[in-house]
């Protein structure tokens, strides 16, 4: 399998099962409608161990732009591969979530709520404030490339044995840190699926709420970008 589709089809995979649990928790008339937010912490937790275990063994799993430029900023990926393995993971997410879209098009169809429309495709914050929500997902991204690059080995590359502990990581980061913007920590996640909600034909969507958007791409860039300096010198 070439890079390029195991980074497209890892992160489709990843966002179907992510995005996917909180449609079937947030969605009307579901089986897991008001499932709650451990169902959705443990379901995308779930999602990232099935995409790595996936793809791991074609291109290192990074599933994340974030991944991605920070191994190049480290030195452990070339540069020449980012902008590829980026156009990937966002082509991957908007797949993903499309077919989220069409598999609960009925629950769609029911649910009057654009709110919870919305949150089955992209984040928003508990509580809107720029600074703060910018923090948030600064801090959780840091955790979760720091916690990536000392979870993986000296090449700072995903393997299939790495799955279960990013998983974890993941899960941990959901629960203890996802709580006030709903833990984005992967740009192409959030804008990828922002897009598709925005272009798509769902009844009673609302807003696409742009003027967020921003926020689930700066603040992972910041964050990894901390973690990597951190690593360096811990190094």
């Amino acid at each position: 399998m070439s890079p390029f589709f195991a980074e497209f089809l890892g992160t489709m995979i990843l966002i179907l099962l992510g995005n996917g649990v909180v449609a079937n928790v947030v969605l009307d008339k579901t089986k897991g409608n008001n499932g709650g937010w451990i169902v959705i912490t443990f379901g995308w937790a779930m999602a990232v161990f099935i995409a790595v275990y996936m793809v791991s063994a074609s291109s290192g799993a990074h599933l994340n732009p974030i991944v991605t430029l920070s191994l190049a900023v480290l030195g452990k990926f070339a540069w020449s591969s980012v902008p590829l393995y980026i156009l990937a993971q966002f082509l991957g997410a908007m797949a993903g979530t499309t077919l989220v879209f069409l598999g609960y098009k009925q629950h769609y169809d029911e649910t009057s709520d654009a709110g919870l429309i919305k949150a089955t495709f992209c984040n928003e914050p508990a509580i809107r404030n720029n600074f703060y929500n910018l923090l948030s997902e600064c801090i959780g991204a840091f955790v979760l490339i720091i916690g990536i690059l000392f979870l993986t080995g000296p090449d700072n590359s995903l393997g299939s044995l790495d799955a279960l502990p990013v998983a974890l990581l993941v899960l941990a980061i959901g629960l203890s840190l996802g709580g006030a913007t709903g833990y984005a920590i992967n740009p192409a996640r959030d804008l990828g699926p922002r897009i598709m909600h925005a272009l798509l034909p769902i009844k009673n969507k609302g807003t696409s709420d742009w003027r967020y958007s921003w926020i689930p791409v700066v603040g992972p860039i910041c964050g990894g970008l901390l973690a990597v300096l951190v690593f360096s010198i811990l190094q």
